[in-house]
């Protein structure tokens, strides 16, 4: 076992600065990747008077880099920080992006993405590993902060329970228990959903080869995590900021449950209070209504609300 002194070493370590880029294609690719439809024009149609990105599309860039080719996806995942015991299996725990510039339609270069890690919770099945990254312009103004946890099943570092935490995430509130939604959302993965996703840089092989899924006992393909964080993105930015993805500000979730393409989707959200700089406090769960599973709980998110003809 690697101690407490060791494991508490990986809190406040920083990977070195890697590049990123991107071009209005690839903006085009993540869109059509996390479910974008023929009237989401202000974000697949380069053309359109309001075309913008999706506010969410850093989250894809530690895997693309500054590459438009594929890549080893292995290799894109990098080495683990110095003192990170071995695991079985990694899985994406949560994922929470802040959207502090709105993101240019090219980034040019220039571009890092930057990575501390700020937590490590050991339990009895694993660790839980916490980082902060940002994505930043050539003159190393911050576009967007990041939070992302993984869950190493089977890693052993001090043998009993251990945490030491710096910084993490804004966290949901509970979702109100008196009362209906206040907005919902239904849409459709579709059976290709992964095969596209994957051509924004996630080239894990989980997500194509029915034979790695059942493997690892999810009978066939899954998608995604970030493309099904995509989907409860676009459906908040539909039904509350009016279809304008400049409305939201922080989107952030804990993936509980896999989806598999080809499955419907429902997003739930309850306005829960006043955000920052004239936001909402939204707190969301998307549902997998094929399996009847929530895939996307402890939802929370800042956004502009467009209009009160904007609720369904």
């Amino acid at each position: 076992m690697v101690g407490t002194t060791g494991v508490s070493k990986i809190v406040g370590y920083e990977q070195p600065p890697s590049p990123v880029s991107w071009n209005k294609r690839d903006l085009l690719i993540y869109a059509v990747g996390i479910g974008a439809k023929a009237d989401d024009l202000n974000i697949v149609y380069e053309l359109d008077k309001s075309f913008a990105a999706m506010p969410t599309y850093p989250v894809v860039l530690p895997f693309k880099g500054d590459s438009q080719e594929l890549n080893l996806f292995a290799a894109r995942v990098g080495k683990p920080p110095p003192g990170m015991p071995k695991s079985n299996v990694a899985v994406h725990g949560s994922q929470s992006i802040e959207i502090l510039k709105d993101l240019p339609l090219a980034s040019g270069p220039g571009w890092t993405w930057s990575t501390k890690y700020t937590g490590v919770v050991e339990n009895k099945s694993g660790i839980i590993l916490t980082s902060e990254s940002a994505l930043l312009d050539p003159k190393k103004v911050p576009y967007a902060r990041l939070f992302s946890s993984s869950f190493h099943i089977g890693a052993k570092a001090t043998g009993d329970k251990f945490s030491k935490v710096i910084a993490g995430p804004p966290q949901g509130k509970p979702i109100p228990k008196d009362r209906k939604p206040d907005w919902s959302v239904q849409d459709k993965t579709s059976l290709e959903q992964a095969l596209v996703f994957r051509l924004s840089g996630d080239y894990n092989l989980l997500h194509i080869d029915p034979e790695i899924g059942k493997r690892g006992g999810f009978g066939g393909v899954i998608l995604h995590g970030l493309s099904t964080f995509g989907f409860g993105a676009r459906a908040l930015i539909k039904a509350i900021g009016g279809g304008d993805p400049r409305s939201l500000k922080l989107f952030g979730v804990r993936f509980t449950a896999p989806v598999k393409p080809g499955d419907a989707l429902e997003t739930e959200a309850w306005e829960v209070g006043p955000g920052p700089n004239g936001t909402i406090e939204v707190a969301f769960v998307t549902k997998n209504l094929t399996s009847g599973k929530v895939v996307l709980g402890g939802g929370i998110a800042y956004i502009k609300k467009a209009s009160p003809q904007a609720k369904l």
